[in-house]
């Protein structure tokens, strides 16, 4: 199907069809990511158990700046959306230039900064020795090649405005496997250890970067780029700016309180440690789906905003809570009936078991509210209000779940379960903050100059 027909279907196709199309692929490539980080965990594991501690010591910075990077992107896929719904190509032809040329020169500095005080990062967040030593070197190549991460969110961030969730899902996938069939090659075969990984992660972000990028200026199906593009439009690098800096800020403020959550976590012991690394990675996989719809619904609202049809942006809205409800429904019953097996399949020791147990069961009183939380971020980062979608991120840990926890630590008996039922209600809570946003009709408002143009310019 080409850009056209995306459109014709976004704006006017059976609503059901038009999300689980967009998200079936962003669903996918979720977890082809999950299935690499288990081979790269894999691999690295080979070496020994000082490579992977360095590897988790450092994966929260990692994190942060993937959360940097995709803030930026979601400005821009909020404006291009808008741009494409509204039938105005040139103007999303300027939104994506700027994306790539802001995100090629933020991350170049960020990355060279980072890259000269990776060893300060790391010391800082208590490395030491030789965990010191590995945890420095992988994090140095990984800011060195950080605009290869950040130039793919900027592709990804234009195709999905678009409409488009397939093409990034098949280079992501691609990515990941040549990543898997070099991490043994640099790891063992050159000797590099840790590095290896590293490198193998660069380069086969880095290849597909320009695969990616380069396809932009040279087909002419959708969005067409050329060189003046991407020199610096003020206007509008000052629009993308103020849609993309509340995201990036509420990505990296949300990534920073998981951090701050850990170090709660750790304070109840390593057993509670294992139960909720091994409870959240099987209560990540039930979510996939939510997670996949609200990136699709971000695209459906930001073109049926550019188009100014609000009722089949609320229509898209009712249709994402329902599909998503399906999902959580179901895996939670999963979940609820099958937690010890499933938690079983990853630990023998019986203290684990029995807290991930739990764990696990709590939290399927917490997937309805996860769904919402997601189709509310879908919509409030679709429409453009951002700040709305970073209230909602950063309340959740910072006004919430970590007060919780302090409250319920402190003057409760419940021990490590204050960590899964402070989860719980800051879920709760922040859903009925998401629903009072929303009701307020402020999302309703696109924020692009509406001025109609020829859509069959895309060409």
């Amino acid at each position: 199907m080409d850009y056209i027909g995306k459109r014709e279907l976004i704006l006017k196709g059976k609503m059901a069809r038009v999300i689980l199309l967009l998200s079936a692929p962003i669903m996918l490539n979720n977890l082809i990511q999950t299935i690499y980080d288990l081979t790269d965990t894999y691999w690295v594991s080979k070496i020994g158990s000082t490579q992977v501690a360095a590897i988790t010591l450092i994966w929260p910075v990692i994190f942060l700046m993937i959360s940097l990077g995709m803030g930026v992107g979601i400005g821009g896929t909020a404006l291009i959306s808008q741009y494409v719904g509204s039938g105005q190509p040139t103007q999303a032809r300027d939104v994506a230039g700027q994306i790539i040329t802001f995100s090629f020169l933020s991350s170049l500095l960020i990355g060279l900064a980072g890259a000269l005080f990776s060893t300060q990062i790391v010391s800082g967040m208590g490395g030491t020795g030789e965990l010191l030593q590995e945890a420095s070197d992988y994090l140095r190549i990984i800011f060195i090649g950080l605009p290869t991460m950040f130039l793919f969110f900027a592709y990804t961030a234009i195709q999905q405005g678009q409409g488009d969730t397939m093409t990034p899902m098949k280079f992501g996938a691609l990515s990941v496997f040549l990543n898997i069939i070099l991490d043994p090659i640099f790891i063992f075969t050159f000797g590099l250890g840790i590095s290896g990984a590293a490198y193998a992660t660069v380069i086969a972000r880095g290849l597909f970067a320009v695969i990616s990028i380069s396809r932009l200026f040279k087909y002419s199906d959708g969005i067409h780029l050329n060189r003046s593009h991407l020199g610096l439009n003020k206007p509008v690098l000052k629009n993308l700016l103020k849609i993309a800096l509340p995201s990036s800020v509420g990505r990296s403020t949300e990534a920073f309180g998981f951090v701050i959550l850990t170090v709660f976590i750790m304070s109840f012991g390593e057993n509670t440690m294992a139960a909720f690394g091994i409870g959240n990675r099987i209560n990540s996989m039930i979510l996939m789906p939510a997670m996949g719809i609200s990136v699709a619904l971000t695209t459906v609202i930001g073109q049926n905003l550019g188009a100014n049809n609000i009722e089949r942006a609320k229509q898209a809205i009712k249709t994402s809570i329902q599909l998503t409800m399906v999902f959580l429904v179901i895996g939670g019953t999963v979940i609820f009936t099958s937690a010890v097996s499933i938690v079983g399949i990853f630990t023998t020791d019986m203290e684990v078991l029995s807290q991930g147990s739990f764990y696990l069961r709590a939290m399927t009183l917490s997937l309805p509210f996860m769904g919402f939380f997601s189709i509310f971020i879908g919509t409030f980062q679709g429409s453009g209000h951002t700040v709305s979608a970073m209230v909602m991120m950063s309340g959740r840990l910072w006004a919430l779940r970590i007060p919780l926890i302090l409250i319920f630590k402190n003057y409760t008996n419940l021990a490590e379960k204050s960590v899964w039922f402070a989860m719980v209600l800051s879920n709760a809570i922040i859903c009925l903050v998401g629903l009072i946003i929303y009701s307020t009709g402020r999302w309703q408002k696109p924020v692009i100059q509406n001025e109609k143009g020829d859509v069959t310019n895309l060409l």
